[in-house]
């Protein structure tokens, strides 16, 4: 797919300097495939090999090829059977029993048994490791085994996204008895999955080396190993699949994508994704004032920003939500109004000699023009009197400073949620009670909780809606855009694209 970029206007027009073209000159690329041999290179390492530690979405498609979800998605995102053959979510939304598959086993010859599921959703939780599926899995209080191939998940209050979340973030199958035999940090350095691959080499943010398991009781992957280089830099990235050290790349600036994308022997794609671009918002310090939160959002021109950096691929939002998901609200428009800005500061008692000031932080380089975003923001807020200082941090470090509560006024981030349910969206996004989001305000915090606990599918959909206009017009949110992933590969290499941007080596093969 192809986009003419306006990108130098927009950037003439908020005073940047255009960025130059391209990071390498044209470069004779070796396109011999090993048809047994897959690199990919990613933009970030995982936090850990234990996958139920640390949610952190960029790590999912590599969780994915070592471990297996009790519930998986289709490309189009539906919800299938994986080690769950069968579930039952109950009307009240407080039990659900289910059956699992008796024919799997992990990476060291161990069956996968109801035990298993036991362990990773109950037990570790109360041992008191402090897993991030403490938080997702919070209402569930046993898991009633009925034989060895069913069960019950009983919850202290209404779940009804408990399907949602075993295809979700960190809801990984461990093995009970590998873990209680060497331990939590040994299992780490040595992680047993029931996935397609099995680990073999791992050096930190640096390279992972994953082998077919030909054990694996679902569909058997055709490359037999999969080397992941973990590239931080993106124009790192650019030049390892222009040079043909790697076979597949993601997250590159748009404008490389393209360029790459009529370079002989590659292909390039702009794939909107169920992420959104939004500001994470703080409700004290320089955002304690309304005022100062709704001008920087009507400051914001969202179509410029998607044509300049995205080829307009990349739809404007004005909801936490995606296009064609149960919250989306598509005839419900934020207005881009500059002058109106300008109105509500001077109305609260903001001049030019006494603006209001906030801070910014913005990742460089983890999904597309992220930091080009942050600095025509800053400009964009700099016209309408607002001043703005801007702060780089890493990506592990966003995850360090949200859970501290030491993320600055905004934070430029890309939401995941592969399930497109407004609850993972806004829910988790405005609850003050839980670590994901840096708004903690009780007004609509109050409100979020009581639809984590409505059974009735309708009346919670509504609530959510409702619960996100409020968000956007009290200023407590900010969405800019959905997300898009550009992704590079060679020709000849064959992939299965899903609506969640995930990228695994278990669907690729050499044509």
């Amino acid at each position: 797919m192809t986009f003419e970029i306006d990108r130098r206007n927009l950037l003439q027009m908020l005073g940047l300097a255009a960025v130059s073209g391209s990071v390498l000159s044209q470069a004779t690329i070796a396109f011999a495939a090993d048809t047994d041999n897959v690199t990919i290179g990613w933009p970030s390492d995982v936090p850990s090999w234990d996958p139920n530690l640390r949610f952190v979405p960029d790590a999912q498609p590599l969780f994915k090829m070592v471990f297996d979800q009790p519930l998986d998605q289709s490309p189009d995102l539906k919800l299938i059977g994986n080690l769950i053959t069968k579930w039952e979510l109950k009307p009240d939304g407080l039990s659900m029993p289910f059956e699992i598959r008796s024919d799997v086993k992990f990476h060291n010859g161990d069956p996968m048994t109801m035990e298993d599921f036991k362990y990773t959703f109950v037990d570790r939780i109360k041992s008191g490791l402090k897993l991030d599926i403490a938080n997702s899995w919070r209402t569930l209080t046993d898991i009633e085994i009925l034989s060895p191939t069913s069960g019950v998940m009983k919850f202290s209050v209404p779940t009804p996204t408990a399907p949602q979340w075993l295809a979700f973030l960190g809801s990984y199958l461990v093995p009970k008895k590998y873990i209680e035999s060497v331990g939590p940090e040994e299992f780490a350095k040595k992680p047993v999955g029931t996935g397609p691959y099995k680990l073999v080499d791992y050096q930190m943010n640096s390279r992972i080396v994953l082998e077919r398991n030909d054990d694996y009781f679902g569909t058997k992957p055709k490359i037999k190993r999969v080397t992941i280089d973990i590239i931080k830099d993106p124009s790192a990235r650019t030049a390892a699949i222009q040079s043909g050290q790697v076979d597949l790349t993601v997250n590159i600036p748009v404008r490389e994508a393209e360029r790459l994308g009529k370079t002989e022997g590659l292909t390039a794609e702009i794939n909107p994704f169920t992420r959104l671009i939004l500001l994470q918002m703080r409700n004290d310090k320089g955002f304690t004032d309304m005022a100062v939160r709704l001008a920087a959002h009507h400051a914001i021109d969202k179509a410029a920003l998607s044509k300049a950096f995205y080829g307009g691929a990349a739809v404007p939002l004005s909801v936490p939500a995606t296009p064609g998901t149960p919250g989306y609200l598509p005839d419900y428009k934020f207005a881009y109004d500059p002058e109106l800005s300008k109105k509500l500061l001077a109305d609260a008692g903001y001049t030019a000699d006494k603006p209001a000031t906030f801070t910014l932080a913005a990742t460089n380089g983890q999904f597309p023009s992220d930091f080009d975003i942050a600095r025509a923001l800053v400009q964009m807020w700099q016209k309408v009197g607002l001043k703005v200082e801007l702060q780089q941090i890493e990506y592990s470090k966003y995850f360090e400073l949200n859970r501290g509560g030491q993320l600055p006024e905004a934070t430029l981030y890309s939401f995941d949620n592969a399930t497109g349910d407004p609850e993972i969206f806004s829910g988790y996004l405005m609850n003050p009670k839980m670590p994901f989001g840096a708004w903690k305000g009780p007004e609509i915090g109050d409100k979020i909780l009581k639809l984590f606990v409505e059974p009735v599918y309708e009346k919670r959909i509504a609530g959510y809606k409702a619960v996100a206009q409020e968000a956007v017009e009290t200023g407590a949110n900010i969405p800019i855009l959905q997300s898009v992933q550009t992704l590079v590969r060679k020709k000849s290499l064959n992939y299965v694209k899903y609506g969640n941007a995930w990228v695994l080596g278990s669907t690729m093969s050499w044509s």
